[in-house]
Order: C-alpha cells, then sequence, then structure tokens
C-alpha cells in the first residue's frame, strides 16, 4: 500500500515480498499506492455511494506482534467511500489500510510471515440492517463478485485475499444491544454458521440473565462454536491522529479519480448481467447465476448465443446443455484428463441448429456434445463437425414413416404385455414403447414420428 513490494498471495516463501518500509525500519517513508486508491473509488461508484473529495489517512496505534511500526496506517474520520447500498445492504463506509503480517502460531510459540504486512487492506463497512445469516452470506458473495468484475481482486477466500468479520448483536429492544465481533472468518459457510451460533448464544446468556460484553471472539471450524479472544477496544482506545508521513487527498484534482470519469470505465455489473439475460435471453434464474458467477461461462454462452442469432428458442436449448452437460462433463472429468473447457463454439452453435431442426434426437446431441468435449481439435480429436459426427455414427434422425414403421413392428411384436397394458387403459406403457423403439434404433428414430406410427398401429 505505501511501498513497491510484490504482492504475491502464492507465495510460500516467508519473509521475502518485504522492504525497509514495509518493515518499518527507521528513516523510512511511506507512499501512496494510487492503483490502490482508484481501486476503491470504483467500489464506491459501482454501489452508489459518495465519494470522498478530501481524505487522509490516519495512524490506529496499538501494539502486536504482526504490526511492525506499532501503529497501522488506516483511515478514521475521512473515508474514500460513504453510505450505498450492495445487494440490498446499506454500506456505511469504505476505507483503505494496510495489512499486519502473518502469525503462524506452532505450539508454544509464533512465527511471523511479513509478506503480506503492508499490503493494500479495503475495510466495507455496513449498517446493521442484516437480521439473518443467509442474508449476510448473501451479501458477502455479492461483495467478492463485484470485487473480481471490476479487477479489484481476486478476493479469493483460499488464499486471504477475502476475509469476513460478523458484528452480532441481540436486544429485547428495537435499540441495538451490546455487539460482539468475530474475526477473520474464512468462508461464506462459516460466516453463516458463525452468525446463527452468535444470534443464539447470545439470545440464551440474555434470558438467563447474563450480561454480553464488547468482545473480539474467534470461530472454531472444528467444534462449531465462537470463543473469546479479548475484550473489543474503542476507536478512543487506539490514539487515532492524522498520518504525518502521507499528503492530504484532495480527490477532485485528480482527474481519473472524478465519479464520471470511474463511472465511464466501469464494467458490466454482477447485478446489470442478471438483468440483461433475463431480458435478452429469458432462461432460468438458475441458468443465469451460473453465468454471473464464472465469467469464462458466460463469454462462451454469449458467443454461442450470437452464432445462433440470438433465437430465444435455441438459445434457451443451448444454455440448457451448457448448464446441465457440458458443467457436467467438468465436474466428472478434470480438464487435466484431456478434456477442452468448452467445446469449439462454431461446432455447438451447429448442434444446438440440428437439433431444433430436429435432424437430431436429444440422446444423439448429448452423445455429440461428449465427443466434442473430448475429441474436438482442442482435445487432439479428427474432427469436430456434428454433422460428420452424427453420419459416422449413424445418429442423423430418421423420419421416414415407412422405415421406423418397421422397427415399431418390432417393439409390438416384443412386448406383448406393455401392448396389453396400454390396450387397458395404462397410459405410461406408451412412453416405454417408444423408448423401445428409440433404443432399436439407437436414438436415430425422431420421437415424435414413432409416438405417431405406435398410436396409430395401437388403435
Amino acid at each position: 500500500m505505501f511501498c513497491d513490494s510484490a504482492n504475491d498471495p502464492n507465495e510460500t516463501r516467508p519473509n521475502v515480498n518485504i522492504c525497509p518500509i514495509c518493515t518499518a525500519q527507521p528513516g523510512t517513508l511511506p507512499t501512496i499506492n494510487k492503483q490502490a486508491v482508484k481501486h476503491v473509488l470504483k467500489v464506491g461508484v459501482a454501489c452508489g455511494s459518495t465519494l470522498a473529495d478530501f481524505s487522509e489517512f490516519d495512524r490506529k496505534n496499538y501494539f502486536y506482534p504482526d504490526l511492525p511500526k506499532g501503529y497501522q496506517i488506516s483511515q478514521y474520520k475521512y473515508p474514500l467511500v460513504s453510505g450505498g447500498t450492495l445487494n440490498g445492504v446499506a454500506l456505511t463506509r469504505i476505507h483503505l489500510e494496510e495489512d499486519a503480517a502473518s502469525n503462524i502460531h506452532e505450539g508454544d510459540f509464533s512465527l511471523i510471515d511479513f509478506n503480506r504486512a503492508g499490503m493494500p487492506l479495503m475495510e466495507l463497512v455496513t449498517e446493521p440492517v442484516m437480521h439473518d445469516a443467509k442474508t449476510a452470506g448473501d451479501f458477502a458473495r455479492e461483495l467478492q463478485l463485484l470485487l473480481r468484475y471490476l479487477g479489484a481482486s481476486e478476493a479469493s477466500m483460499e488464499k486471504g485475499q477475502m476475509r469476513l468479520e460478523a458484528n452480532v448483536s441481540v436486544s429485547k429492544t428495537p435499540e441495538l444491544g451490546t455487539k460482539v465481533e468475530v474475526k477473520n472468518i474464512n468462508s461464506f459457510r462459516a460466516l453463516e454458521k458463525t452468525i446463527e451460533f452468535e444470534i443464539k448464544r447470545q439470545i440464551e446468556a440474555i434470558e438467563t440473565g447474563e450480561k454480553i460484553v464488547q468482545e473480539t471472539r474467534g470461530w472454531d471450524d472444528v467444534k462449531q462454536r465462537t470463543f473469546s479472544q479479548r475484550k473489543k477496544e474503542s476507536s478512543h482506545d487506539y490514539r487515532y491522529f492524522p498520518e504525518p508521513d502521507l499528503p492530504k487527498l484532495k480527490l477532485s484534482e485528480v482527474e481519473e479519480f472524478l465519479p464520471a470519469t470511474l463511472r465511464a470505465s466501469l464494467p458490466e455489473l454482477p447485478s446489470e448481467k442478471r438483468a440483461r439475460y433475463a431480458k435478452d435471453f429469458g432462461i432460468k434464474a438458475e441458468d443465469i447465476e451460473s453465468y454471473v458467477t464464472d465469467l469464462a461461462l458466460a463469454n462462451f454462452f454469449e458467443e454461442v448465443a450470437t452464432k445462433l442469432g440470438n433465437d430465444a428458442a435455441k438459445v434457451k436449448l443451448a444454455s440448457n446443455y451448457i448448464t446441465s452437460d457440458v458443467l457436467g462433463h467438468l465436474a466428472v472429468r478434470p480438464l487435466s484428463s484431456g478434456l477442452t473447457a468448452y467445446p469449439p463454439v462454431d461446432s455447438f452453435a451447429k448442434l444446438i441448429e440440428m437439433t431444433t431442426a430436429g435432424t437430431l434426437s436429444s440422446r444423439g446431441a448429448k452423445d455429440i456434445l461428449a465427443i466434442l468435449l473430448e475429441v474436438g481439435p482442442q482435445g487432439g480429436g479428427s474432427t469436430s463437425d456434428p454433422e460428420v459426427i452424427a453420419t459416422e455414427r449413424g445418429l442423423i434422425q430418421k423420419h421416414d414413416e415407412g422405415e421406423l414403421g418397421k422397427i415399431v413392428d418390432e417393439v409390438i411384436a416384443a412386448n406383448e404385455k406393455a401392448v396389453g397394458e396400454y390396450k387397458a387403459g395404462k397410459a405410461a406403457s406408451l412412453q416405454y414403447l417408444i423408448g423401445q423403439a428409440m433404443r432399436l434404433s439407437r436414438g436415430s428414430a425422431n420421437p415424435g414420428v414413432i409416438s405417431k406410427i405406435l398410436l396409430d398401429k395401437l388403435k
């Protein structure tokens, strides 16, 4: 945040990405990271917040082994961003500070890794308007999405690029009760479990006459409970005062920090993408969410939709295959086994065209799609033309009533029991007979034509 040490979450060697500034050597001076300021301002614009014209950094004084200076450079009175909403939740402020080092506890001693010390840390605080764990979890997930869309952070929980802290307060009256903060929660599910546990713990304590104390607690994922860490400090305990080694910020004097300039640079946001997909494509909400949360998948879907001329029926069918078959293949067979991430766009679009035209059955289309995923050009196969594959494998759907009539005759002759049950009024037997005919044709028969012939012959 205040020096040029590398910000590398994948670094496993301790104390490599450090310098005299972020380790607080005497005589060093910090310099503000302009890009970090810009990232926070873009988040503010995306949330409809008020951007500060004047801002400054402050010293937050406290002593802890992972804090090399003995204080943290943060923001107190004049944050960069105030107000706004995200996912229906009102925001209080968004400010910028430097991260602390990492403590690694080894039995009866601890080690300190300063690689993380001094990294830009955006802290977002909400208003006390969430009343259940699910709302908080949904908000945190939407925040992660927003940060990724804006390119502000990968926001990976596993790499420690995003951490959650829950402030939980229970009261018998409309006024807020004593606040308990649970820090450094490292997954959305753990956040929800933390909040559920704290609400239950505090209610039980109040109802038995126990007094809730303002404190910092942690979450024990093994025991599925919170535990006390230390009594919570108030803001006056930190003895905030303006950071004397950094200049004040007059943001309106920086062209790229102006709200209009930042707004023009924003990509399509998650909420906007949801609305556009629903309006333009009319696809299922769960499909939309798959695309919103996976930008690579969304790009593939949109390329396919363009190839299909944005035809509503074709795009819906394509979306069904993408979110079921394509994602299903990737879940079962990892990419390292030779699968491509997605089938070639032209080939997949042609597959959809053939299916909607009745040239391929649904079963045939699924079989060819599996082949495209495994043996298309990207996977080292000989062809990615679904028409060639369908012809070679006899999957072109047959419509000829004379040819299909012979198959139906075989099915009727071989399934006297099912035929009798149908004639006795068991409607489900017809679907069984259709299935037998499809199996006999190896999926190449048009099921509609098969159904018509069966009905005619069973009369």
